[in-house]
């Protein structure tokens, strides 16, 4: 194992074992707002501050671009770790058990390392750059789809943006007739995942953040899916505008979807 990704392991896990222990106990946690309909509550901070605890013993330079706690760290700004603690916090807090932890480690830059940990099922996705992505060690590959006819397509609603909400249904109903179903999950890093699993044919979003892509974005790549925005480029870690699956899958979204799309998308 890439010792980075057995850093990224141990972390993911030490988050999971907090989460795993608080999760249905609503009563007894205290939840604030950060935004309208975004919430966190102090199991995310905890299971954020362990993943950072469990990396600074190893590697106390390097940085951090966590949603709880924004960017922090060391000295060497090559190496930087982004966090999301509990994606899915919505689901966790309603005793919905689909959530995760997201892990990736980049140097300069470039993603190196992903973990996407759902502690409840105990399944560990992990991905090394150039070495595959797995499964609790079984190697993945994303659906071999031809179009997107009778594709199973994950996506999640822009509650953060509604000024998108318009464009976003225009794109749900284009796509739709050519897709078997819609999945709104509510964890885009499992959504990712399952795509790289094979589970999802593709996933698209609007408006997502670093960390909600970075480790699932590796993820795909390395089960021979492409990731884009959705001006078929590389500026998804930007925007947050997200569209993922096999190439051909990906060509669908894309084509269904550019009619109904601001100029600033496209």
């Amino acid at each position: 194992m890439h010792p980075m990704l057995n850093i990224a392991v141990r972390a993911a896990r030490a988050a999971g074992k907090i989460l795993v222990k608080n999760f249905g106990v609503e009563a007894d946690i205290n939840v604030q707002a950060k935004s309208q309909n975004d919430f966190v509550s102090e199991i995310d901070q905890a299971a954020e501050s362990a993943i950072i605890r469990s990396i600074q013993k190893v590697f106390p330079d390097h940085t951090f671009l966590a949603e709880e706690s924004g960017e922090t760290g060391g000295k060497d700004a090559d190496h930087q770790w982004i966090i999301d603690p509990l994606d899915g916090t919505t689901n966790y807090l309603r005793g919905i058990p689909h959530f995760a932890i997201s892990i990736a480690y980049q140097f300069k830059g470039v993603t190196q390392v992903a973990v996407i940990y759902d502690p409840l099922r105990e399944e560990l996705f992990t991905a090394t750059k150039g070495a595959g992505v797995q499964l609790n060690g079984k190697r993945l590959r994303v659906k071999a789809r031809r179009d997107l006819q009778g594709a199973l397509l994950a996506t999640g609603f822009p509650f953060k943006r509604k000024d998108l909400l318009e464009t976003y249904q225009n794109v749900f109903a284009a796509l739709f007739e050519d897709a078997a179903d819609m999945r709104r999950n509510g964890s885009a890093a499992l959504d990712l995942a399952y795509v790289a699993a094979g589970r999802m044919d593709g996933f698209w979003e609007f408006s997502l953040e670093r960390w909600d892509i970075a480790a699932g974005a590796l993820m795909v790549r390395e089960a021979g899916g492409l990731i884009t925005d959705f001006g078929g480029g590389h500026g998804y870690m930007t925007s947050g505008n997200v569209v993922a699956g096999n190439p051909k899958v990906v060509q669908g979204i894309l084509g269904k979807a550019r009619p109904h799309l601001p100029k600033a998308m496209k």
